[in-house]
C-alpha cells in the first residue's frame, strides 16, 4: 500500500462514493429483472411516476425524480420513440408537460412483477440497512 504523504488516508470512508457505488449496484439489480419488460429501472421509475401522478411539466417531474431537467429530457427520448409517453407544449411555449401513454401504462403494469421481485429480494439484502430511514434522509 502506498505511504499516506498527501492527507488522502481519509477518503477512503468517503461516504459519496460508497453510496453512489451502492446506487449503481442497486440499479443494475432492479435492471437485471426488468430486463425481460424491456425498460431500464430510470425507464420504470418515470412511467410509474406519471402513472401515479398523471401529466406534469418536465421540470416538476426532474424535481420529483432528483434529477437535473437536462438528464431528464435525455432519459424522456427513447420513452417518447417508444411511444410509452407523450410530450407537449403548454400555453406557455417555454413549457412542456409530459405524460404517460396507453402503451406506457401497459408496458409499466406488464413490468410490475418483474419489480416486485425486485423490490423484494433487494429489501431482503438490505432490509438489516434501515431503507426507510435511508429513504427519509435523503428526500
Amino acid at each position: 500500500m502506498l505511504e499516506d504523504t498527501d492527507g488522502f488516508r481519509e477518503c477512503r470512508d468517503c461516504l459519496c462514493f460508497a453510496v453512489r457505488r451502492a446506487a449503481r449496484a442497486v440499479t443494475q439489480h432492479y435492471e437485471r429483472h426488468l430486463r425481460p419488460a424491456g425498460l431500464r429501472a430510470t425507464q420504470f421509475s418515470v412511467l410509474v411516476r406519471l402513472a401515479q401522478t398523471g401529466p406534469m411539466p418536465i421540470n416538476r417531474l426532474a424535481s420529483q425524480m432528483g434529477l437535473e431537467r437536462t438528464t431528464l429530457s435525455r432519459n424522456l427520448r427513447p420513452l417518447v420513440a417508444k411511444r410509452w409517453i407523450a410530450v407537449s407544449e403548454e400555453a406557455d411555449r417555454r413549457v412542456h408537460s409530459v405524460a404517460i401513454t396507453a402503451k406506457g401504462r401497459a408496458i409499466a403494469r406488464e413490468a410490475l412483477p418483474a419489480w416486485r421481485k425486485a423490490q423484494a429480494s433487494a429489501k431482503k439484502k438490505l432490509g438489516a440497512l434501515h431503507l426507510e430511514a435511508l429513504a427519509a434522509a435523503v428526500r
